[in-house]
């Protein structure tokens, strides 16, 4: 257990670690932040930092050192990494998450064999296993690169008449899923935190809204039953004690069905804090960040209760600069993540705007841009 003065290490330097780290400092830890790029936006509001690759054992060595837990703001840290750095010290979540989380074939067949509902899905290595596989799925499906795919990045929609080489091709060869394609009425996510010791705590569910493949928008409490928000709950802890994780986590999922036959699909795992859990800084009694924070300390897990009704809106490229409206609007909360530039689908912060009451006014639109 940490005591009050001890330094969180975080691999990973963006807006997530950034967040994390502040949290730290609001419970009294310390963060010593570990990235190879030089401009990163957690580098400006911790008490260390690293910049170096993540294959420098050097420097990772003298990084074990330095902090008395290590965890992981996103899942592309090469498991070599982890691995190292587990050998060392408390690595908090696990390898073992990391490598589960890292490959959607492994993570897929994970979530399946724990008895928990999935689209359906094949592996596929070459051009014959994804016309072998587009015969047994059908078609529309998509086709996602088992690694490193995130914010649409790495996927393709094979629809009917599309040619399947052009579309091996477009991924350029790389070891991927073929998923069945779901008829989803709405995508929904839960963020939940564990500890070492099985202490266990999930945030109501949160409906999710894409844009360009980008979440835009999270809405909570979602549109969904009473039944349906319990199991996705479960399905979180359900997955929280096979990767015996310890901190934040996040599932999102798929709504499949109305009334009665409501019921969920698992999309993915985030072994991490995730963007559509932004909404918890303002809209509840803890944090996801000081949550994840907790659990890795091995302290009390915060009350995950709502505060009122809530939604996040992300702030993609040019739409940061209309931060001085957002600064005037009642009831919405700012938070900028200290970007040197505002690029096209580049996350630069968000808005959560919480509602205390049913019969609050809308939000405002924000102005438009030139």
């Amino acid at each position: 257990m940490l005591v009050p003065g001890s330094t969180i290490g975080i691999l990973g330097g963006g807006q997530l670690g950034r967040m994390i780290a502040l949290a730290a400092a609001e419970l009294g830890l310390k963060a010593h932040i570990f990235c190879p790029e030089p401009n990163s936006p957690a580098f400006q509001v911790c008490a260390g930092f690293t910049c170096a690759p993540y294959t420098d054992l050097a420097a990772l060595e003298r990084f074990a050192a330095s902090v008395d837990v290590v965890t992981y703001e996103f899942e592309n840290v090469p498991l070599s990494t982890a691995e190292f750095l587990a050998a060392r010290g408390n690595l908090s979540p696990s390898a073992r998450a990391l490598a589960v989380t890292q490959d959607r074939l492994v993570e897929k067949s994970f979530v399946r064999d724990l008895g928990i509902a999935t689209a359906p899905f094949l592996a596929v290595d070459d051009l014959a296993g994804l016309e072998q596989a587009v015969a047994i799925l059908g078609r529309p499906a998509v086709l996602k690169t088992r690694r490193f795919g995130y914010d649409g990045k790495g996927q393709a929609l094979v629809r009917a008449g599309d040619d399947l080489a052009a579309v091996w091709q477009a991924l350029k060869g790389q070891s991927s899923i073929l998923e069945g394609f779901v008829p989803f009425e709405r995508e929904v996510s839960v963020v939940a935190a564990r500890r070492a010791d099985g202490a266990f705590a999930a945030f109501e569910v949160a409906e999710n809204v894409h844009r360009d493949h980008i979440l835009h928008t999270s809405t909570v409490p979602a549109r969904i039953g009473a039944a349906t928000a319990q199991a996705a709950h479960a399905i979180a802890a359900t997955i929280a004690q096979a990767l015996d994780y310890v901190g934040v986590f996040a599932v999102e999922l798929f709504v499949v069905g109305r009334g009665a036959d409501e019921h969920l699909l698992v999309n993915e795992i985030a072994p991490r804090v995730h963007n559509s859990g932004h909404w918890t800084q303002d809209g509840a009694l803890t944090s996801q960040f000081a949550q994840h924070v907790r659990a890795i300390a091995g302290w009390p897990l915060g009350d995950p209760s709502r505060i009122g009704r809530v939604e996040m809106t992300n702030l993609i490229g040019r739409d940061v600069e209309a931060y001085l409206h957002y600064l005037t609007e009642p009831g919405a909360h700012l938070h900028l993540y200290g970007k040197d530039e505002a690029r096209a689908g580049r996350k630069m912060g968000h808005v959560n705007r919480v509602w205390r009451d049913a019969g609050a006014p809308a939000p405002r639109a924000a102005p438009g841009r030139g």
